[in-house]
């Protein structure tokens, strides 16, 4: 299997190196209007320890949403089952950082993966810190699961977002009215627009992403991160309403549990099999990469690893 998804790889690569159609930056976030757009990476990394990439794997990005499952992880491993009070799981069917919803259902977003469900998870984790040391946390665990101290945030993009993040700076507001944030919103901004900021390469977020793919442990070590039935329930999330109101479309296309970020970056999973990350930073109408879509259901498509049937 590891010749065949190496050639795999660079067979991805070459195609869709000189696509003509390569979608457009996040320009509302300064920092990310300005990556060449050129840009792209894969990297899959498998149970036993192999990892295999191509094209730009190792340059940093700014992961954005993707980070929305980390947080999530470490959310619930705070209050467990008792987040759910404050946040659904079902898909939203709007764009990720509308607030129609959220006003239509007096501050309860409908997942913990649009912008608002973020938010309250976000002043979850909060709750028991300052916010320096809630972000020096989020940092400190996603080092720890990828196994690479590289990993930090980028301040110059968390900058921007706090000096950009009006729509972000809205939906708290709408859920400090409706009783659903219990810290200041500009702290939980804070929180919130500095873990997005998280920079790290395809072959980081991939081995960051392995333990989803192995039932909540990593599979390497044999350390587990989360119970079986926590690792379950996050990519159902993740395959449910990990792209938005493209979730859809998404499964249908590559049939993998995934999150998306617009910083055009894509952590996927295989359950039994590895984690996957691309990035391609320009994005589809949805806010999801769209060469990191085709990227996705290449692969998928050619290593037979859709989770509906192999």
């Amino acid at each position: 299997m590891k010749q065949r998804l190496r050639a795999v790889l660079n067979e991805i690569e070459v195609e869709l190196k000189n696509a003509t159609t390569r979608g457009k930056v996040a320009d509302y976030i300064p920092p990310l209007a300005q990556v060449d757009p050129a840009k792209f990476g894969i990297a899959v990394m498998l149970h036993d320890g192999t990892l295999i990439s191509a094209g730009d794997a190792q340059e940093k990005f700014s992961i954005q949403s993707i980070s929305k499952v980390f947080a999530l992880t470490l959310a619930l491993g705070k209050r467990g089952d008792a987040i759910w009070h404050r946040v659904g799981r079902e898909p939203s069917g709007d764009p990720f950082n509308s607030s129609i919803l959220l006003e239509l259902e007096k501050g309860m977003p409908r997942n913990p993966f649009i912008n608002a469900g973020a938010i309250v998870i976000s002043d979850i984790l909060l709750s028991s810190h300052q916010p320096r040391e809630t972000i020096g946390e989020i940092v400190r665990f996603v080092q720890s699961i990828a196994e690479d101290d590289d990993i930090y945030i980028d301040e110059v993009v968390a900058k921007a977002e706090d000096r950009t993040g009006f729509n972000n700076a809205a939906l708290a507001n709408l859920l400090k009215a409706n009783k659903n944030l219990d810290n200041l919103p500009p702290h939980v901004l804070g929180v919130y627009h500095h873990q997005c900021a998280l920079a790290m390469s395809c072959e980081q977020l991939a081995c960051a992403g392995l333990f989803l793919s192995a039932s909540g442990r990593n599979p390497i070590s044999n350390h587990r991160i989360v119970s079986v039935e926590r690792a379950l329930r996050i990519n159902a999330l993740m395959m449910t309403c990990g792209h938005y109101d493209g979730s859809g479309d998404f499964a249908f296309r590559v049939g993998v549990p995934a999150k998306s970020g617009v910083g055009g970056g894509i952590l996927a999973t295989v359950p039994g099999i590895a984690s996957i990350a691309v990035w391609s930073p320009g994005l589809n109408q949805h806010g999801n990469s769209l060469l990191g879509t085709r990227a996705l259901e290449l692969l998928c498509r050619r290593m037979g690893w859709s989770i509906f049937g192999r």
